[in-house]
């Protein structure tokens, strides 16, 4: 829970006018697979990206700040990687009030929203009440310019993505355990978070 935790005492909301929610509505989700080195113990192989490694599940607001991390083994699904995530933060889904308004996930075409909704409804049965997922269409050729057009909004959890690629201890999965790999990201967002707050 400490993405939620550090998101909502010191995060991207602070100062601003949505000071007082505990989280957007709108939610945007990926998953990055990364190569691991020879120290790491987690292994898989993804063969979508033909990486033998980890995969980072990334959960970030529209101005890229992530209260939801989570990470596997690379040959863990983009589905099943989602469900995992959720469930570990299910506890905040259940206190979410239900006459508040939905959250939305926004979400690539590697993504199922049936299979998500179906799935996560086992766990939980009044997900349903409480978030629903939107599957965008997938990036269009920009006729103005070479190269694609950048689906709107859902291109900033790649912008987030982009971030932890800057950072030295990201650049390849160098960790021996998934949940050392978890705390690297946290710190990576962390130091964003405190550069942010001190520009104002």
């Amino acid at each position: 829970m400490f993405g939620l935790i550090f998101y909502n005492k010191f995060g991207c909301n602070q100062g601003s006018k949505r000071e007082k929610k505990d989280l957007p509505s709108l939610l945007i989700s990926d998953s990055q697979a990364v190569k691991n080195t020879e120290s790491a113990r987690n292994k898989g192989f993804c063969a979508y990206k033909c990486t033998n490694g980890i995969k980072r599940h990334l959960t970030t607001d529209t101005l890229g700040c992530p209260p939801m991390l989570h990470v596997t083994t690379a040959n863990v699904t983009d589905n099943q990687g989602l469900i995992e995530l959720i469930t570990k933060y299910l506890a905040f889904f259940k206190n979410k009030p239900v006459n508040t308004k939905k959250i939305t996930f926004l979400l690539d075409n590697g993504f199922s929203a049936k299979v998500l909704m179906t799935e996560l409804a086992k766990i939980y049965p009044q997900i349903h009440t409480k978030i629903k997922f939107q599957v965008t269409p997938k990036p269009q050729q920009d006729p103005l310019n070479k190269g694609f057009k950048p689906v709107h909004k859902r291109w900033i959890v790649e912008q987030s993505n982009s971030f932890m690629e800057k950072c030295r201890i990201l650049w390849k999965n160098c960790e021996k355990y998934l949940d050392t790999s978890v705390a690297k990201m946290e710190l990576c967002f962390i130091r964003i978070m405190v550069k942010r707050l001190a520009r104002r």
